[in-house]
């Protein structure tokens, strides 16, 4: 079920919204999260529901493993830490059957001359979302750091509808105390205004700035043998706006239906096109997978504490890997290979003192990002670098006839990007200030005016 329907807006969340609070008000607490869980399972499930014993059976297997972490074994030949390992490969298995069996088959198939068939299953909604979530709650319960949680309340942090298809990636400590608080069973009004504000503006995000810029991306993308210099920094550059106010919009929709149920996920963008490293891109943009990457990859790999050498080793399998969860394809692996890259050379250059003038340095910056953007879009390697070399004119020069109406749409896009305040900021504002509610009124009604054929997120592909 995608939030830009008209079937989520109007029937979904109203309706487990009052059938949620009505429950609590007759002090039906176990009642309440149970239909809350069974209301994420529906709507995991509208989308194909196939695969629901699929994070059923995942939950299951990471509630039972977790508990077992819990407690302490002595007197028995298995380890915590081997039942860790065991737990964590059990989880990557899963995320490499369904999404990375073809591309190993691929990449086989190249290697040894082969011709093994591909398998042509759909990819699980948030597979990837859901798995790391989980193996970060069996790392937390190796060090002792979860407590008992009963199974209703682990299913509840695990597919908790807003943040279950596309993130964020939240944290076991972050929402466990948030369901288990009494004052969190009332109807909160100032939650509401909140939600309703992010979810509008999230909305119109998605509906009328990101998939008009997705018309344009599409275009460019589909097209790569016949575009020209401008051509193809109109496609690069309508993606890279594209996915910013798709990814954000999302997440703003999913913090919004969140705080209607009194839960804060937490934040996921924080204005990163305004970035003037690759280092304050990435503590700004999807901050919930910074973090995942940071502690349980980048941290026990032994982060920069090991040597100059062993740290830029370190960052660069850190973004590797975070590219390779992004996709099951090698544009991904080398998208990541950029980033960590940039922050290799970000951290010697810190380590030389010299500054950057703060316009060069988010020039520079957004530049790289853009450039990274097109491996991440791309259908392969080779359509990245026809696409590269069309932006550094090896293709020739030509003039669209929309161009005027394309740069129209970049310059205000930009000045949105870069002038505005965030989604955060302004939300500090909704309770206060009557005008915000006719803001919200607008977007929201605009927005519901643009949903003419429902679209998928990006991210619900990865």
């Amino acid at each position: 079920m995608l939030f830009n329907s008209y079937e989520y807006i109007f029937l979904f969340l109203p309706v487990t919204f009052f059938i949620y609070f009505f429950l609590l008000k007759k002090r039906l607490l176990v009642g309440a999260k149970g239909f809350l869980v069974f209301a994420s399972l529906f709507f995991y499930s509208w989308w194909n529901p196939i695969y629901l014993p699929i994070i059923l059976l995942s939950m299951l297997f990471n509630y039972t493993v977790g508990n077992v972490l819990n407690r302490d074994i002595q007197n028995t030949k298995v380890s915590k830490k081997m039942i860790l390992v065991f737990g964590i490969l059990s989880n990557v298995f899963l995320l490499a059957y369904f999404k990375y069996r073809n591309f190993f088959i691929e990449n086989y198939n190249y290697i040894w001359n082969e011709n093994i068939g591909f398998y042509h299953l759909a990819l699980p909604l948030g597979i990837s979302f859901f798995t790391f979530q989980q193996i970060s709650y069996l790392v937390d319960s190796y060090k002792n750091q979860t407590h008992e949680y009963d199974f209703l309340n682990y299913a509840l942090f695990v597919t908790f509808f807003p943040q279950l298809i596309a993130g964020p990636i939240v944290h076991h400590k972050e929402m466990m105390p948030q369901f288990a608080s009494k004052s969190n069973m009332l109807i909160k009004y100032k939650n509401i205004a909140t939600g309703i504000f992010f979810f509008s503006i999230g909305l119109f995000k998605k509906v009328v700035i990101a998939d008009n810029f997705a018309t344009i991306a599409n275009q460019g993308f589909d097209n790569v043998p016949s575009l020209h210099l401008i051509e193809a920094w109109t496609t690069s550059f309508a993606y890279t706006l594209q996915l910013y106010f798709d990814f954000s919009g999302y997440t703003d929709m999913a913090i919004g239906a969140a705080l209607l149920f009194n839960i804060k996920l937490p934040t996921n963008f924080d204005s990163p096109y305004k970035a003037t490293s690759i280092q304050d891109f990435w503590r700004r943009w999807h901050i919930t997978l910074s973090h995942f990457l940071r502690d349980y990859i980048y941290i026990p790999l032994g982060g920069s504490k090991t040597g100059e050498l062993k740290t830029y080793t370190n960052l660069l399998i850190t973004f590797l890997i975070g590219g390779l969860w992004h996709g099951a394809g090698w544009n991904f692996v080398f998208w990541g290979f950029l980033h960590g890259l940039a922050l290799v050379i970000h951290r010697i250059w810190r380590k030389i003192g010299y500054k950057l003038p703060v316009i060069l340095a988010w020039f520079i910056t957004i530049n790289f990002i853009n450039f990274a953007w097109v491996f991440f879009r791309a259908k392969d390697l080779n359509d990245a670098l026809e696409i590269l070399k069309s932006m550094f004119g090896f293709n020739g020069f030509a003039l669209s006839s929309t161009m005027h109406i394309h740069l129209d749409w970049f310059i205000l896009a930009f000045i949105v990007v870069l002038f505005f305040k965030n989604s955060q900021e302004m939300a500090k504002k909704v309770y206060r200030k009557k005008y915000m509610a006719y803001y919200c009124g607008f977007l929201f009604l605009f927005a519901i005016l643009m949903i003419n054929h429902a679209t998928t997120f990006l991210y619900y592909d990865f």
